[in-house]
């Protein structure tokens, strides 16, 4: 599903237009955005939650030449499926 498809789910479940969804949308994810750069954790009950956190320093290595390569540190979104979804996901 992309971003597009979403749209669609959205204003034909709540019976409103693509325009009024698209950006109901966006403003979810700009505030999303917002509050993760802010360190803030996002938490939707039921779905999951979205946390910043920090990658360590490592060291990687080219496969084509085999030479070690420095990986500099770097913050990541980490998602963790809520209780609901890992159910749900856990019955496939």
């Amino acid at each position: 599903m992309n971003k597009s498809d979403l749209i669609e789910t959205i204003a034909s479940s709540a019976r409103i237009s693509k325009a009024a969804a698209e950006r109901g949308l966006n403003g979810m994810l700009t505030m999303m955005s917002s509050a993760m750069e802010g360190g803030e954790r996002v938490t939707l009950a039921g779905f999951g939650s979205f946390s910043v956190v920090d990658r360590a320093p490592r060291t990687g290595r080219n496969p084509k030449t085999g030479e070690v390569v420095p990986i500099p540190s770097r913050k990541a979104v980490r998602f963790r499926p809520g209780k609901h979804l890992s159910r749900k996901l856990g019955e496939y």
